[in-house]
């Protein structure tokens, strides 16, 4: 298993318990790649470099997973379609 730091921004209109339900559905994403979620930090509201979706804000949440390099794909994929995420990136952490 390897390392990798996943950062997601969260459409900006949505509550407290919308933006943990995205958590956990993001988590539940991790896991069912056959990954693991070490740690998850919400960093609140941002303003991205470039509007995204017409929106200038952002909530931005940082997680250090941990899972195979052939499940990075599947995940990805998972990610793109799911509502109320504007963008995703996932580094490999050294």
């Amino acid at each position: 298993m390897r390392s990798y730091e996943l950062v997601f921004i969260v459409h900006p209109d949505l509550d407290d318990g919308d933006l943990e339900a995205a958590i956990t559905n993001v988590s539940g994403l991790v896991e069912r790649n056959g990954g693991q979620v070490a740690k998850v930090d919400p960093w609140g509201v941002r303003r991205p470099a470039y509007p995204i979706e017409d929106s200038r804000e952002g909530l931005y949440v940082l997680m250090h997973i941990e899972m195979d390099p052939a499940a990075v794909a599947p995940l990805e994929r998972s990610l793109q379609l799911m509502d109320g995420i504007m963008r995703h990136l996932i580094a490999r952490v050294e």
